[in-house]
């Protein structure tokens, strides 16, 4: 009975996730080479390489950009690239409307070395042609281009498939525990001269037991970054966990539009802090990856590249961070992606793993050719529904048949028994 029923819930909600994720999938495996594919479809927003000559600072670089966009904000500036700076901006206080500003979704990209401008794009948005490409599949891999809706949406669904992997799983084991690991075997075997019907069988059933572990994983920091919530209270019941929610509402801080400390003596006092915090908890700065300003709880946060990082690469998050009041320079608090909670830690590594961000050049090809797998995944699972369905259509067809000819041959010998008896009436 349990089978029956989990065999029901693996069925139809691999159905109702099957166009959901196709989409992520496909999309995901051309994400897994999204800085390459920006170089291809946005090359003006990459400067020329000048090797030997060092970069501008970020406080610098961060001026060039309010100077560029004076009518917003400077939120962050980041290295972004080697031959790439990444500047996004928050809007005025005297712009608030309670609408989405023109500048939440701004980004400026300057060159690293002379702080001149590449180019700009409204995030996401495709009118403005191919240099919106890659952040547009990046929109509809995370939202399907419908913001927060979206996000929610995707995040139900990563719900349904991190629970449907142990279903799925489940599902291979032999029934009967006499024999387990020989009869076990051929659940892992795609038998090559088979059927059709055998063959998309085998491949979906082999091919989930093979990729067990890798689907887990995508299927739950799915969830860490579309249903914080519920990732975050499974986390804190297995691990030791420091929710980046809870440790910014905690941040006894007050908004400030007009810091004290400009850039530049921002930017001096995050490299002080990042001197004496490597020193004291025992991590070594590499180098500085970016500067921030927060005026929501007139903070500044300094980014670096730090021995405790997870990522190897495009430093887009995952990094060492300090935050520091805007005011008076004093350290509010000091976030480390490994070594700080266990839960972090596994967070940090689900963050990279997802972004495919660690292990080099083949597991981005191993991620690039899992979306491809779990669109095969998606496509036999619907395949072998429909199949069971149409013989199970069939099967009741031939049913009905049979019974319908039971009924009429029932009435063909009553009918002749009935001319039969002398009364002319069939027989009590």
């Amino acid at each position: 009975m349990i089978r029956h029923c989990l065999v029901w819930m693996h069925r139809w909600v691999g159905l109702l996730m099957t166009g959901f994720l196709v989409v992520v999938a496909l999309t995901g495996s051309l994400l897994a080479f999204n800085a390459e594919l920006e170089r291809v479809f946005a090359p003006q927003l990459f400067a020329t390489p000048r090797l030997g000559v060092a970069p501008l600072d970020l406080a610098t670089l961060a001026e060039h950009a309010q100077a560029l966009v004076p009518e917003a904000r400077v939120g962050h500036v980041l290295y972004a690239e080697p031959d790439q700076v990444l500047v996004t901006f928050v809007p005025r206080a005297a712009n608030g409307s309670g609408q989405t500003s023109y500048f939440g979704v701004l980004q400026l990209f300057l060159n690293p070395w002379t702080g001149e401008e590449l180019g700009r794009r409204r995030r996401g948005d495709l009118s403005e042609g191919w240099i919106n490409f890659m952040p547009f599949i990046y929109k509809l891999h995370w939202t399907l281009t419908f913001d927060r809706l979206g996000s929610t949406i995707l995040g139900i669904v990563a719900v349904a498939w991190s629970i449907d992997c142990f279903v799925g799983f489940y599902l291979t084991l032999p029934i009967s525990l006499r024999g387990f690991l020989r009869r076990w075997k051929s659940a892992w075997i795609i038998k090559r001269h088979a059927g059709l019907y055998r063959l998309n069988f085998d491949l979906h059933r082999a091919s989930g037991l093979w990729l067990w572990p890798l689907l887990f994983i995508f299927a739950w920091s799915s969830v860490m970054f579309n249903i914080r919530p519920v990732y975050e209270w499974v986390t804190k019941a297995v691990f030791d966990y420091q929710s980046p929610r809870e440790m910014f509402a905690s941040m006894s801080m007050r908004a400030n539009e007009t810091p004290r400390l400009d850039w530049r003596a921002g930017l001096a006092t995050g490299e002080r802090l990042a001197t004496e915090l490597a020193a004291q908890s025992g991590f070594v700065v590499k180098a500085p990856l970016g500067l921030g300003y927060n005026p929501t709880i007139g903070a500044y946060v300094y980014e670096v590249r730090s021995s405790r990082d997870v990522f190897e690469r495009s430093p887009k998050g995952g990094s060492a961070q300090i935050i520091f009041d805007g005011d008076a320079g004093a350290l509010v608090r000091l976030h480390l992606p490994t070594g700080q909670h266990a839960g972090n830690t596994v967070e940090s590594w689900l963050y990279a793993l997802h972004m495919a961000r660690v292990f080099g050049m083949p597991f981005r090809l191993l991620v690039c050719g899992l979306g491809f797998m779990i669109t095969m995944l998606s496509v036999t699972g619907v395949y072998i529904w429909w199949k069971k369905r149409r013989a199970r259509r069939r099967s009741m067809a031939r049913a009905q048949e049979a019974s319908h000819m039971n009924d009429a041959s029932d009435i063909f010998d009553a009918d002749a028994v009935s001319k039969a008896s002398p009364t002319g009436e069939s027989p009590a």
